[in-house]
């Protein structure tokens, strides 16, 4: 499933659940695509903080590239 696939189906049991409610099953799979896109934000968010390269005004390295701990 894509990341477009993946926001309207929860965006369709959002929908779903403010007018009618959502039944067990529904509700479990809400959880899952919502991990499934948390997780997704994460790593993409991650990759930008690791691509971040720090510089000095002279635009010396200062050794900010590589991973945040």
């Amino acid at each position: 499933m894509n990341i477009d696939e993946l926001v309207n189906r929860i965006n369709e049991l959002a929908r779903k659940h403010k007018n009618e409610g959502l039944n067990e099953e529904e509700l479990a799979e809400r959880a899952k695509l919502r991990e499934i896109y948390l997780g997704n934000v994460r790593r993409n968010f991650r990759a930008q903080l690791d691509s971040i390269e720090i510089v000095d005004n002279d635009g010396n390295d200062q050794g900010g590239k590589g991973p945040l701990h």
